[in-house]
């Protein structure tokens, strides 16, 4: 993906155009790629829908009335409803930017707008949906269209999972990568993929290895923290040595931690594609003779707490190497292993 904003994304304020190639490229550093890749699909939905909706392209301000159609096409089953937004959504169905005409998700909803209010804040401009009638609708919507929490995993990957994906890593290159990466993944406090992939060389200080079998690691950006002040978390035991037997073995001085692997066994130069993981885990499944769906790398963050849980570890103790800043959300974990022990399930015995 380029690092670029789409031209719908420029400010609309009138600048020199040094200025404005400042500020763009500051939008660009200061904003995650996967937050970019987010808006680009955001604006590609939103400007298709609108199109189809109005044969008109997108206003800037919007229009309050497109807004609320906006949020109320999006809280119905269009399945048996026929109509203007039934013809809307079977044209993005057709340009590949919707899947079926059912109601969407409130959470994918609440992305889009957020991401159009983004738009409008780059630009200078008051959104819409900042509107009393929109935040209502937006509020009654997201209750009609409520649906059961869908975890990102379909179950976490814990300590026995972990050691089974592991012992389908033989000691080739890509099976010390794999074993690197899995154990890097869970072990650092259950890392996202896009943290993983974004390693190099020079985020791995290995000034305590040799003494005390501790390495570093540095997370330069993750979704709650950024640059100047990156988190260093410890890294310990076998996974820390698997770590260092995929740096020593691939031979890497600097640049990208994890590379792909080449048809002839080498490591390329270039870092790993961002759904890389998911590649490298579902081959992993299929070699440990799991279903492929079996779990996402999602269930690397999510077995990290869950195994923490289940050793009694303290919550606080978790959270400092997941980094999660929400003890709510953290304790969903914690919960789900804690409920069966708490003495009020057994009250008949």
């Amino acid at each position: 993906m380029s690092r670029t904003l789409p031209p719908a994304l420029m400010p609309a304020f009138s600048l020199a155009p040094e200025d404005d190639a400042a500020l763009t490229a500051l939008y660009v550093r200061g904003t995650p790629a996967n937050s970019l890749r987010a808006w680009e699909r955001d604006l590609a939905y939103i400007t298709a829908w609108k199109a189809a909706s109005f044969g008109a392209p997108l206003l800037w301000p919007e229009e309050d009335r497109i807004a609320l159609r906006f949020v109320l096409d999006h809280t119905l089953d269009l399945t048996d409803t026929p109509g203007p937004a039934q013809d809307a959504a079977i044209a993005l169905m057709a340009f590949g930017l919707r899947r079926d005409l059912g109601c969407q998700a409130p959470a994918t909803l609440d992305r889009r707008i957020a991401s159009w209010r983004a738009f409008h804040r780059m630009k200078n401009l008051a959104s819409p949906f900042e509107a009393p009638l929109l935040k209502q609708a937006r509020a009654k919507g997201r209750r009609a269209a409520a649906r059961p929490r869908q975890p990102k995993s379909p179950r976490p990957i814990t300590r026995d999972l972990l050691e089974q994906l592991l012992a389908s890593c033989d000691d080739t290159l890509r099976g010390l990568r794999d074993r690197a990466i899995l154990m890097l993944g869970f072990g650092s406090g259950g890392r996202r993929r896009s943290e993983i992939t974004a390693l190099y060389r020079e985020d791995i200080g290995t000034e305590d290895y040799a003494a005390k079998g501790l390495i570093w690691i540095r997370l330069l950006t993750t979704k709650t923290t950024g640059p100047n002040d990156a988190p260093r978390l410890p890294l310990k035991g076998r996974a820390a040595r698997a770590v260092i037997g995929w740096i020593e073995a691939a031979e890497i001085t600097q640049g990208p931690l994890f590379r792909p692997i080449s048809l002839s066994g080498r490591a390329l130069p270039r870092k790993l594609a961002p759904d890389a993981i998911r590649v490298i885990l579902r081959h992993r499944l299929g070699l440990a003779g799991l279903p492929l769906n079996f779990v996402t790398p999602h269930g690397l963050r999510a077995g990290f707490l869950t195994q923490a849980a289940l050793d009694g570890a303290p919550i606080a103790a978790a959270m400092k190497l997941s980094l999660h800043r929400s003890v709510i959300q953290a304790q969903r974990y914690y919960a789900d292993v804690e409920i069966t022990e708490n003495p009020a399930t057994d009250l008949l015995g």
